[in-house]
């Protein structure tokens, strides 16, 4: 496809989408209009073949990211107006200039973007704009492809997401093959550099007045090529296997929280870098402790006596027991905080442990305690509700 066709077709309208249309609804626009003017549907139908090759060639650009920037960008500079017949220094804007003139005569360069005086020219300008140079750009790294990164999910307890802790964990993944350490060439030979791209992994092409860099179609971008493939990976220098990493995870890590290990994913085709390992975390709850941040929680029950005398009351906490002082009077709810006594963070404090008190009402009652309730009634003052009271008398 040449850069002069970029410009003038409206791939967009070719297969009825809005410009800002996402890669699933382009592709379920070009699967309906290619099943539907498909040359196998309607025999005998130039139009309908013209439909289908026009629809093709719509999502061929646009379904690849890279090449759909490119359009838009090529697409959005002509349409802008800024290139206009006759729009030169001094001069006010004319009719839009024929794209045929951008690839038209000897290079296809036009003279009045400095084809042939000393200034930048028009293919300068677009070679830096779609070659792997320093404009808008993306060009394809060369080189080996990194590896893809994994993921894993590891279940922790309770008390280990608190205080961290390292486990073993098992994958059984892709990783570098032993016998050609990854090369992907047989025992004894060596890969070659591309004498196609000299090792670049890139190359480039001139259309007209635009220089497109692609991915060598030789090596597939990787710069080097196996003559002999290595027998057991068949020249991809990796392999399925399973290996066992010890994973460190640190001290407070929270449920839900992703652990990333540089490094420790897919490796790398031919010799390229490997990909990353992230471990997804979940957190078994514990009969006991809650967590809120850097904070451990814990409810514990009181007598109805021990909040109204105030007690001494023994509580565990993940490194053993403290003892915390009810003062009396304590209300139901209350919370109690026991210091450094929760979760360890990064600057090196410590989190609180936070214990709430829960008043218990007996369900039943001995003849003694009843009698000794009903005595303390008497010498005990109510509890104030004139609020309350107020809004009672309205109603009668």
């Amino acid at each position: 496809m040449s850069s002069k066709d970029w410009i003038e077709k409206d791939f967009y309208a070719a297969l009825g989408v809005d410009k800002s249309a996402s890669s699933d609804e382009i592709k379920k626009a070009y699967r309906k209009l290619a099943r539907e003017s498909h040359p196998d549907h309607n025999p005998g139908d130039p139009k309908a073949e013209e439909r289908f090759k026009a629809v093709s060639e719509a999502y061929n650009v646009l379904s690849d990211d890279t090449r759909r920037r490119e359009y838009d960008e090529m697409r959005s500079l002509f349409g802008s107006g800024a290139f206009r017949r006759g729009a030169r220094a001094g001069q006010g804007g004319g009719m839009p200039f024929d794209v045929s003139d951008l690839f038209g005569g000897a290079g296809g360069g036009d003279r009045r973007f400095g084809g042939g005086g000393g200034g930048a020219g028009f293919s300068d300008l677009f070679s830096s704009i779609f070659s792997g140079g320093g404009g808008g750009g993306a060009a394809r790294p060369a080189g080996p492809g990194r590896g893809r990164d994994v993921e894993a999910e590891v279940a922790l307890d309770f008390a280990d997401a608190v205080r961290g802790v390292t486990i073993p964990l098992t994958l059984r993944a892709p990783g570098v093959c032993d016998t050609c350490g990854g090369n992907g060439a047989k025992p004894g030979t060596q890969p070659r550099t591309c004498q196609v791209c000299h090792g670049a992994g890139v190359t480039t092409r001139n259309q007209g007045a635009f220089a497109f860099s692609e991915p060598c179609r030789t090596c597939q971008g990787v710069g080097t090529v196996v003559d002999e493939k290595c027998p057991e990976c068949r020249g991809t220098g990796g392999v399925t296997k399973t290996r066992t990493l010890n994973v460190r995870f640190p001290a407070g890590v929270a449920d839900g929280q992703r652990i990333r290990l540089a490094g420790r994913g897919e490796p790398g085709e031919r010799g390229g870098p490997p990909g990353d390992l992230f471990v997804q975390v979940k957190v078994r709850p514990d009969e006991l402790f809650g967590r809120t941040g850097d904070d451990l929680t814990l409810s514990v029950p009181i007598t109805f006596a021990e909040a109204a005398l105030g007690t001494d009351l023994r509580v565990p906490t993940l490194d053993g027991a403290v003892t915390l002082r009810v003062p009396a009077g304590t209300p139901s709810g209350r919370v109690l905080r026991a210091r450094g006594k929760g979760v360890a963070r990064r600057d090196g404090q410590v989190g609180d442990l936070l214990v709430t008190l829960d008043v218990v009402v007996p369900a039943t009652l001995s003849d003694t305690a009843r009698e000794a309730l009903r005595t303390f009634a008497e010498e005990t003052p109510p509890a104030s509700r004139e609020h309350l009271d107020a809004r009672v008398r309205r109603f009668g």
